[in-house]
């Protein structure tokens, strides 16, 4: 008897320690592993001063894309009027498409040693992209908005991708060319064709 007691709170011990492996760690805290604007050495065959600069300059395309997107996940909720179908459908297409461009060029910086603006906060102090207001705005209006959005960071994609051809940089290049502004692009043509004023029963 004695000994099927001893056994039985074996295995509850044995149970414990077990259970203590399957608990999960929380309310952790520790030092930062690489602080914000530091970059780290990567076996690239690029030279840090390279990478420290197109870090700083994918940093800065990067909030404004997600200013950008985020702004179409706004009119994509808040359109209406006769077209609301049709930009209600393509306003969430192009946030689908910006937002795969928030994380390409997160990777590319982390891939050149730095660290990515990650948080909301972070975001809306350094975005050049005019904050909008909380309310609901006329079409018009939201477009406007988007195309002003999308021609800033043309511009600074543009220089961006001339600054890291000329140092080298040739795969932040081809992330600039071959996806930031191309998109932009193509999204600009998309949007501002909705802000035309053609006649949409009788020529004139």
């Amino acid at each position: 008897m004695a000994r099927n007691l001893q056994d039985t709170t074996s295995k509850v011990l044995d149970a414990d320690t077990i259970l203590q492996h399957a608990r999960p760690l929380t309310n952790q805290q520790a030092h930062e592993i690489q602080p914000f604007g530091h970059v780290i050495r990567m076996p690239i065959a690029l030279d840090e001063a390279v990478c420290q600069e197109s870090v700083e300059n994918l940093n800065q395309i990067l909030v404004d894309t997600i200013a950008l997107r985020d702004l179409y996940r706004k009119h994509h909720w808040q359109v209406g009027g006769p077209t609301f179908y049709q930009l209600h459908l393509l306003f969430d297409k192009h946030y689908e498409e910006q937002d795969k461009l928030v994380d390409l060029i997160a990777e590319r910086i982390q891939l050149l040693g730095g660290v990515t603006i990650a948080m909301a906060h972070d975001v809306a102090e350094r975005t050049l992209v005019p904050r909008p207001p909380k309310g609901r705005e006329p079409v018009p209006v939201q477009i406007s908005r988007l195309l002003h959005a999308h021609e800033i960071v043309l511009k600074e994609a543009r220089t961006m991708a001339r600054l890291a051809a000329e140092h080298g940089d040739d795969a932040t290049n081809d992330v600039l060319v071959s996806e930031v502004i191309r998109t932009n692009e193509l999204q600009v043509w998309f949007v501002a064709e909705h802000v035309v004023d053609e006649p949409v029963v009788r020529a004139e």
